[in-house]
């Protein structure tokens, strides 16, 4: 079921979108050549808890997966795509590093992601990064009250295919309030002018995700969880909460 939000709502979802934001911001500045993933998890978990919110991500299980999640941040490294675990590996230079964190503060769920380099960076990732941030935009962009689901995915979609990189079928945004994953999916490819027509007050996770071998094809890898490009390109992935509104689109993960 779509739920349609309220301002007061949306209010409350951007107090939740704010606490994501600064997660994000903890992370990326805790990430450095020799740290381990589970010290980046450690600093969001940090902001979560002196915010007095919850993470929608630790203990999630859903039903691909054969265990609840065990963190409140995934840590996609290199060739992983999204729901990388935080473990003990300890960053390299040059790793590309996607971080996605969501909180939940007094009933309401926000839900972002960001990609980047730790230490010095290739030009290829860096364009490859520079074409999810954009195609990211470009999704927003399309989020006004009168198009359709297919808008945001064709936008998206567009963004990624200009720069020859491959996505990943079958995965995508999805609508997010109370819950962390509601109705509507978003793919982050379609046509335009299809799917569920956006109304003032739904709120919607998009969050392009791009591999740089230019192929679709992608592998789960041996814990359940992550998903890696199949020839070991590298991914990116980066997301924001975004409400509809009468005036536009409201990012409300911003910091």
């Amino acid at each position: 079921m779509v739920e349609i939000k309220n301002g007061e709502a949306l209010e409350a979802m951007r107090d939740a979108g704010r606490v994501v934001a600064r997660c994000l911001a903890a992370a990326r500045e805790t990430a450095a050549v020799g740290v381990s993933l589970i010290e980046l998890d450690k600093a969001a978990h940090d902001v979560i808890r002196q915010a007095g919110a919850t993470s929608p991500f630790l203990n999630y299980h859903p039903s691909f997966a054969p265990t609840p999640f065990p963190a409140v941040i995934c840590a996609s490294v290199n060739d992983a795509i999204v729901h990388g675990i935080p473990d003990d590996y300890v960053l390299r230079d040059g790793d590309l590093v996607s971080i996605d964190c969501g909180a939940t503060l007094n009933g309401w769920t926000g839900d972002a992601a960001t990609s980047f380099i730790v230490g010095t960076p290739r030009p290829a990732d860096l364009l490859l990064i520079e074409t999810a941030e954009k195609a990211l935009a470009a999704g927003i962009a399309a989020a006004v009250a009168g198009a359709r689901i297919g808008d945001i995915s064709h936008a998206i979609g567009s963004v990624g295919r200009a720069g020859r990189y491959g996505i990943p079928s079958g995965f995508g945004g999805h609508g997010i309030g109370r819950e962390m994953h509601e109705d509507p999916h978003v793919p982050n490819e379609g046509r335009p002018g299809r799917g569920f027509r956006l109304k003032p007050g739904l709120a919607l996770a998009i969050e392009p995700m791009l591999m740089a071998g230019g192929g679709d094809a992608f592998r789960v890898g041996p814990d359940g969880w992550a998903l890696r490009t199949t020839d070991g390109s590298r991914a990116a992935h980066v997301e924001h909460s975004v409400a509809i509104t009468d005036a536009g689109p409201r990012i409300l993960t911003l910091p």
